[in-house]
């Protein structure tokens, strides 16, 4: 009963391993967007607060299978943008598929660091513009490393979120956990339910360990106010 598990037919490593790369590379790049949307929601400047508060809107609520979908066809195969300047379709649509889910998943970002933002007292900021610091200087010094630590749960929820969201990926081809359990359902159709508790202890084991860390972290960086 347990031994397509052994098949090298099936690379469950493997694809958990591509799974662990997604999350990785697209939580990454989701910080830096989502830190700079942050700012841009924040800034006194009208033009960067109107571009920052449409784009969260309307990216938020499009569907992430939309977003995944668009690299693809609208990117890749309408203007041929590889994001890497080639390689194998399996490495272009990696990228592409890193690029969708960092663009999505930082609409979140930028809304945790918001709400972080707006928890430092408005004083601090205040005082740093009496020093002569312009807004930028203020954000970087002075707000974000006190947001950043008091928004690192709700940062942990995204990042376990993304994890699951990864498995979109595979309807553009890349070849994560989600791809291999759809294979390996059409192929052992006998052991459906196995297939299943294979792939649902996978992810509990990415996202789990995730969630307690991250939980401990907030708990010791968390300001005192």
């Amino acid at each position: 009963m347990f031994d397509f598990l052994d098949s090298p037919q099936y690379n469950l490593l493997g694809a958990f391993w591509l799974t662990v790369q997604l999350t990785v590379f697209s939580g990454i790049g989701a910080l830096v967007w989502g830190t700079i949307l942050a700012g841009m929601r924040v800034s006194p400047v009208p033009v960067m607060r109107a571009f920052g508060t449409a784009y969260v809107n309307v990216v938020r609520n499009t569907p992430l299978t939309l977003i995944i979908v668009f690299t693809s066809l609208g990117l890749y195969n309408s203007l041929g943008i590889t994001l890497g300047g080639g390689g194998d379709i399996e490495s272009i649509n990696f990228r592409l598929a890193v690029l969708g889910l960092a663009a999505y998943t930082a609409t979140f970002v930028c809304e945790a660091l918001r709400s972080g933002i707006n928890t430092v007292g408005l004083g601090q900021a205040e005082a740093a513009r009496a020093l002569g610091l312009g807004f930028f200087q203020v954000l970087w010094s002075i707000v974000l490393p006190q947001a950043f630590r008091s928004v690192v749960a709700p940062l942990a929820s995204v990042l376990i979120a993304l994890t699951k969201n990864t498995t979109v990926a595979a309807a553009i081809g890349v070849a994560e956990a989600a791809l291999l359990m759809k294979e390996m359902i059409e192929n052992e159709s006998d052991a459906i339910l196995l297939v299943f508790a294979v792939f649902a202890f996978g992810f509990i084991v990415l996202t789990l360990p995730t969630g307690l860390v991250l939980g401990w972290l907030s708990k010791r960086v968390a300001v005192k106010r």
